[in-house]
């Protein structure tokens, strides 16, 4: 299995639309056993998103899907910030 947790910073009073865009293209993504999208309880403009892919090709392969391409589209206007991003392999847990 392939994870990542990666935080982003939205635009200010942006955090809300982030999260709708974000989501909106996270449906149907092969290979994806995880997508969580949550809010960061310190920081009002940042979100952390948590991702539990087949394999880290299954990943690579999701940002070509037109939803996913689409959501982009409508997230990137409303970031200030990529934070830090961190590769994980995931080893089981509830949901997976």
């Amino acid at each position: 299995m392939y994870g990542l947790i990666g935080k982003i910073t939205a635009k200010a009073g942006e955090r809300e639309a982030l999260v709708a865009a974000i989501l909106s293209g996270s449906g149907a993504m092969p290979g994806c056993r995880s997508y969580v999208v949550a809010r960061d309880a310190a920081d009002p403009d940042a979100i952390w998103v948590t991702e539990v892919w087949d394999d880290e090709a299954a990943h690579k392969a999701s940002l070509q899907l037109p939803a996913v391409r689409e959501a982009i589209a409508r997230a990137m206007p409303l970031i200030a910030d990529f934070g830090p991003s961190f590769p994980t392999v995931p080893v089981g847990g509830t949901g997976l």
